[in-house]
């Protein structure tokens, strides 16, 4: 096993991974791996769920990951993405930016000048945690949670940003929305973005986003 590597496991059903970045790559080979039947990467760990009766080893996970490791991994993309900041979509802007003391216009400006790096992905299909944000910028999710948010809106919460890829429920504070399709069944890779990817947001009016 890689030096550095630490697996433990958390339950009969699930292991914790930590000491390897969450890429593309390590992510593939554990899924490779006879016994094992989902990877959830995070930030700080990737959690590891297996069939008990496999026989799944802590060595092989750690030795597929040590070859990982030696490996170049894919490289990452740049993604530039318009998005409206302005009514209706801006549903929480004002809040934000009363939160960080500053005007609708700073928080945007501050919003679209960071460049974000993919941090993972989850809690949704093509929901990327976007990590960068400006600590001024960190906002906590919504006391209560929308039963709805649209495709496209884009949001703040705690240290990340991210963009729904598919309409559903959220608590993210919402404070713009993009036309870009980020996840779509249609195409080989459905999620746009991947771990480690590079994300930039560009401000468009509304009149060129409904055009």
């Amino acid at each position: 096993m890689a030096e550095g590597i630490r697996i433990e496991w958390t339950s009969e059903r699930s292991l914790r991974v930590q000491g390897v970045a969450s890429t593309p790559s390590a992510v593939s080979a554990l899924r490779g791996l006879p016994g094992v039947l989902d990877v959830a990467p995070a930030e700080a760990a990737m959690f590891v769920r297996v069939d008990p009766l496999a026989g799944v080893a802590i060595d092989q996970i750690g030795n597929a990951l040590g070859s990982v490791g030696k490996q170049a991994d894919i490289e990452p993309r740049t993604h530039e993405i318009p998005v409206c900041y302005e009514h209706p979509h801006a549903l929480d802007l004002a809040e934000v930016a009363e939160h960080a003391g500053m005007s609708t216009s700073d928080v945007i400006n501050l919003h679209a000048s960071t460049e974000f790096t993919v941090k993972f992905l989850g809690f949704a299909p093509g929901f990327g945690y976007l990590g960068g944000l400006p600590d001024s910028l960190h906002v906590p999710r919504l006391a209560s949670p929308r039963t709805r948010v649209e495709a496209g809106s884009v949001g703040i919460a705690g240290p990340y940003s991210g963009v729904y890829g598919l309409a559903g429920p959220g608590g993210w504070r919402i404070i713009g929305r993009t036309k870009t399709v980020m996840f779509g069944v249609e195409r080989s890779e459905p999620a746009l973005l991947r771990a480690g990817d590079v994300v930039r947001f560009r401000p468009v009016g509304l009149r060129e986003f409904e055009a």
